[in-house]
């Protein structure tokens, strides 16, 4: 399985044929290779979140998971759109995904989208979670107990989502082995101390993968 780096919120993962997205905000990967994408995990409606996932979907039929709100409105701007909720494994030839709550807001034009989430997912008997935007919450603690997951992708920017502080908590309570930051360095308000992020992160034993636009990581 390999996790590639899009910039902010935006990963790929790959596994066998399967090719999904998460994320998909793609103003710092602006040459990315949509084709033979076959699904896109939105986390919240807001606009460094949502991306270019309904320009995606319907370039290459990518079906766009989001909340059911978020997902209605992918569907109206003529996405393949499925509309999900919160606490439910739903399988796919590739694995399994689950959302789970963050604590965060989510509108797009105007439109409320729903509640906002991260995921789960369950590829090649490894957990992968992706936080979306979020605060510290009780709910990482669940999340450590019930998988501890091999990797966790958690913002630390701050200003709307944990700092590097909070993000070393989490990581904590998560039982993560790996933790990859983002929704950093985007833009000024969210700029944040990747060398502090890392000391942190190997103070408690585990590894801080910050990565480049376009890096790959094997797990």
């Amino acid at each position: 399985m390999n996790i590639k780096y899009l910039g902010h919120s935006a990963f790929e993962i790959s596994t066998g044929s399967a090719k999904i997205l998460i994320d998909p905000f793609l103003v710092m990967a602006q040459n990315y290779n949509c084709k033979g994408v076959s699904e896109i995990f939105v986390t919240h409606a807001h606009s460094d979140h949502l991306g270019n996932a309904v320009k995606i979907s319907k370039e290459t039929g990518a079906v766009v998971n989001a909340i059911f709100e978020l997902a209605n409105y992918c569907g109206k701007m003529g996405a393949n759109a499925n509309g999900i909720g919160l606490g439910s494994w739903q399988k796919r030839a590739w694995g399994k995904f689950i959302a789970v709550p963050a604590q965060h807001s989510s509108s797009i034009d105007g439109i409320y989208g729903g509640n906002p989430c991260g995921y789960v997912f369950e590829i090649e008997g490894k957990y992968i979670y992706h936080a979306g935007d979020t605060s510290l919450s009780q709910e990482m603690k669940t999340i450590g107990e019930l998988y501890s997951p091999s990797v966790a992708m958690l913002p630390i920017g701050g200003v709307y989502t944990m700092d590097v502080e909070h993000s070393v908590i989490a990581s904590k309570w998560l039982n993560a082995q790996t933790i990859i930051p983002m929704h950093y360095n985007t833009f000024p308000a969210i700029s944040a101390d990747t060398k502090l992020f890392e000391e942190k992160i190997r103070e408690i034993g585990k590894n801080a993968e910050v990565m480049n636009i376009y890096q790959d990581f094997q797990i």
